[in-house]
């Protein structure tokens, strides 16, 4: 199983496929690299590397004080020294695309661009609510079938199948005997809501705007309860050359592998080649 050793002596795991352009894969919040399964195939011509974020699946769980996206951004500088990687590109879901967006203000020259997928320099709080919601707790049901089938019909998601729920449900649990366990460390959720947030938040645009001179791409799911349409327009406003794809009957995130996903993908990649 492929590790890497972090700065604080965590192992960190990572998988690495193809040749060509490097491109980081970083997951959402609770995910791992296993939510590039959809995509890794319509991404030829490129060395794919994933990472399972410390807490999550393979990796170490190191506590929730090390839950945090300055030491995650350090990790995934350390997994590119580890590889012998000068720099690359992210392709970021949800938390992979502020930890990009992180990295392109304290460590350009490691960057060579961004697609964010379903995040901006502003996050909902309707969507942060909904994250709230399920964060570190075992999903109610007792198998990922029953889980799929209740995720069919979701207003946000109205054409998803339940083999597609059933992938993705399966990526981040695992059956038991007890029912459903979340794959991922539950003091996830002292990391993230275990503290009051700083007052005011934290202004995110300057990191957002230190993407604008590289390739950059936004997968915006126009059901989103994170990414809200007026974010959207600001981010083209102050970075008029990002590629946008708006993907219908999705909300946060899109699976990458919608037609309007792809198209944007494919485009680029190709300004980086």
């Amino acid at each position: 199983m492929p590790r890497f050793t972090a700065p604080d002596g965590a192992a960190i795991y990572y998988e690495e496929a193809g040749e060509g352009l490097p491109v980081l894969c970083l997951s959402g919040l609770t995910r791992n690299g296993r939510d590039f399964d959809i995509v890794a195939p319509h991404l030829p011509g490129v060395r794919l590397i994933r990472m399972d974020y410390r807490g999550r699946a393979r990796s170490d769980w190191t506590g929730p004080a090390s839950y945090t996206l300055p030491t995650e951004s350090q990790d995934a500088l350390a997994l590119l020294d580890h590889l012998g990687i000068d720099s690359a590109a992210i392709l970021g879901t949800s938390r992979g695309g502020l930890i990009a967006m992180g990295l392109a203000l304290h460590a350009p020259d490691r960057l060579r661009g961004a697609a964010l997928n379903d995040v901006g320099p502003e996050l909902n709080t309707d969507g942060l609510g909904a994250i709230a919601g399920y964060l570190g707790q075992n999903p109610p049901f007792a198998t990922l079938d029953e889980a799929a089938t209740a995720r069919v019909g979701d207003p946000a998601f109205p054409d998803v199948s339940i083999d597609r729920w059933r992938q993705m449900i399966g990526n981040t649990t695992r059956e038991t005997p007890d029912g459903l366990v979340i794959d991922y460390d539950p003091a996830l959720r002292e990391a993230v809501f275990g503290s009051p947030p700083p007052d005011p938040a934290p202004d995110l645009w300057p990191l957002f705007d230190a993407l604008a001179a590289k390739p950059l791409a936004l997968i915006w799911g126009e059901n989103s309860d994170l990414l809200k349409e007026e974010t959207v327009t600001r981010m083209q406003t102050r970075a008029p050359g990002m590629i946008l794809a708006k993907v219908p009957n999705r909300g946060h995130t899109p699976f990458l592998d919608e037609p309007e996903a792809l198209a944007a993908l494919t485009t680029w990649l190709e300004a980086m080649r």
